[in-house]
């Protein structure tokens, strides 16, 4: 996996998965604690032309480094329903958006969040642009990829956690649902929402009070506002 910028490669560097780092010739402002933690970290750091930074980005903002990074372990759905503690998992069903899937993997990594379920086809990608928009968030939290969400579901429910599924029409409020449970929270696309195979799987359908004229809510800012109301619940009420 090729990632890109400061705060995204920092981010790995300290979580231990940069294998390779690549950093421009001609920059210094702004990379000394990079390739501090590198050195650190026993990462091999490789001075380059910005022309090979620029390919490897893909054109995005590199800030002057590029990093190989592996993702962590593999999981399983039932490995992260199986966590200490009180499980928070967050399902994703067809976030096709790499920015969204990134902001939406950096807010549950920081609501502590077990990891994410993905859906294999028709999802987004697990690039550097996902890394970068998740603030390298993505370098800690386990990632599960699925074939089938509505399956995973069913799997989750027999192992005790609650699905919870963001649906923007129905009357029922994310507010009146005790989330102090283990859950399992469903965000679909902001086009379609869940769909309807998954949406008969979530024990519960709630949806965030909309008081203005907008219908609703970017898919990223909605996980956001349920993983808060689900923190809320568990250490503030």
């Amino acid at each position: 996996m090729i990632i890109f910028g400061i705060n995204p490669t920092i981010e790995a560097l300290r979580s231990e998965r940069v294998t390779e780092l690549l950093v421009s010739r001609r920059r210094r402002q702004g990379l000394t604690e990079v390739v501090r933690l590198a050195d650190e970290k026993n990462v091999r750091v490789e001075r380059v032309e910005a022309e090979k930074l620029e390919r490897l980005s893909a054109g995005g903002s590199h800030q002057g480094v590029v990093a190989i990074m592996k993702f962590p372990d593999n999981s399983t759905v039932d490995a992260l329903a199986r966590v200490s503690g009180n499980p928070l998992i967050v399902v994703l069903d067809g976030i096709e958006d790499p920015h969204n899937l990134g902001a939406i993997a950096r807010t549950a990594e920081v609501a502590g969040a077990s990891g994410l379920v993905v859906q294999t086809r028709r999802s987004a990608s697990l690039d550097g642009a996902a890394v970068k928009a998740s603030a390298g968030a993505l370098a800690y939290l386990p990632i599960v990829s699925v074939v089938n969400v509505a399956r995973s579901l069913d799997e989750l429910k027999a192992l005790g956690v609650w699905t919870v599924g963001l649906v923007a029409e129905v009357e029922q409020s994310i507010y009146d649902v005790d989330l102090t449970v283990p859950v399992a929270l469903v965000v679909g696309a902001e086009d379609r929402g869940i769909r309807r195979l998954v949406r008969e799987r979530c024990d519960w359908q709630v949806s965030l009070p909309m008081q203005g004229r907008i219908e609703s809510l970017n898919a990223s800012v909605a996980a956001g506002v349920a993983l808060y109301e689900i923190v809320r619940q568990r250490h503030f009420r």
